[in-house]
């Protein structure tokens, strides 16, 4: 018979070597948490979860609409304004429109009456104006429609100091025509001291009293058959009439004629926004 061989109950010392864990180092087994780093870095990145404000978002849409909408709004305007200045400038071509013409024809002084209480505390004004004014009309293709004119007499020394009022009836200027009319212009009123030193000091020279005479009205352009809605306000004025005397005293005394032949008259627009007028 065979004789059989029976392992030893001892594990050998290879076999202890091999199944038994490696030595830690000292630093190790003081700190455990020392020893995971290893196993922290093999773990996955997982990146965290990015919250967005609504708000914000809400407020840079908002942003964009109005930035969009004054973008737009200036781009009409301008395109606007574009399509004005082209149709202004058709109009001038076509048309050449020129502005009324104004002209002091006469003065005649009925009455100029300056008196003074003795005691030179007060001073009355008594005045009346006989003015004939005409008006032209140089334009080919337009048509002017004037409303009642206000006419308003001032002394040119002393700050335009007002010594007359008056009016001039509605009228309409058609094409190349000239118009002709008479107003009377008066006043009875009160001055203070400066402007009575001042009239009178003027009336004893050579040349008289420096007089200006300023009309205000509203007009409607009617251009062919195209007629404007809104009335637009004018202003003439005219400079340079001098020799206002007071007529001699007496019953039967006549006017005495003004010097009107240096009479300039300027038409300027009255353009009026809100409460301001330019």
């Amino acid at each position: 018979m065979a004789d059989r061989v029976h392992p030893s109950s001892k594990p050998t010392a290879t076999a202890a070597t091999t199944t038994a864990p490696p030595p830690q180092p000292q630093a190790a087994i003081n700190n455990p948490t020392a020893a995971k780093p290893a196993q922290l870095r093999q773990q996955p990145y997982r990146p965290q979860p990015q919250y967005r404000n609504r708000h914000n978002h809400r407020r840079r849409s908002n942003r964009n609409i109005c930035c969009c909408c004054c973008f737009w709004t200036i781009l009409l305007l301008l395109l606007l304004g574009l399509l004005a200045a082209i149709a202004a400038a058709a109009v001038y071509v076509l048309y050449h429109p020129n502005r009324p013409q104004f002209t002091v024809d006469s003065l005649r002084i009925t009455k100029l009456n300056l008196t003074t209480s003795p005691d030179t505390s007060s001073s009355h004004l008594t005045t009346l104006f006989n003015i004939t004014i005409s008006s032209e009309n140089p334009n080919n293709h337009l048509t002017f429609f004037y409303d009642a004119f206000t006419v308003t007499a001032s002394a040119t020394r002393g700050g335009d100091i007002q010594i007359g009022n008056g009016t001039i009836p509605a009228f309409i200027s058609d094409k190349k025509n000239e118009t002709s009319f008479r107003t009377i212009v008066a006043a009875s009123q009160d001055l203070d001291t400066d402007s009575t030193a001042a009239i009178r000091s003027d009336l004893k020279k050579r040349n008289g009293l420096g007089l200006k005479i300023q009309m205000d009205t509203s007009v409607k352009v009617k251009m062919e058959s195209l007629k404007s809605s809104k009335k637009v306000g004018i202003r003439v004025t005219c400079e340079g009439i001098k020799g206002v005397v007071a007529p001699p005293k007496g019953k039967k005394s006549s006017p005495v004629i003004a010097s009107v032949s240096g009479a300039k008259c300027k038409v300027d627009l009255r353009i009026k926004i809100w409460k301001f007028t330019f």
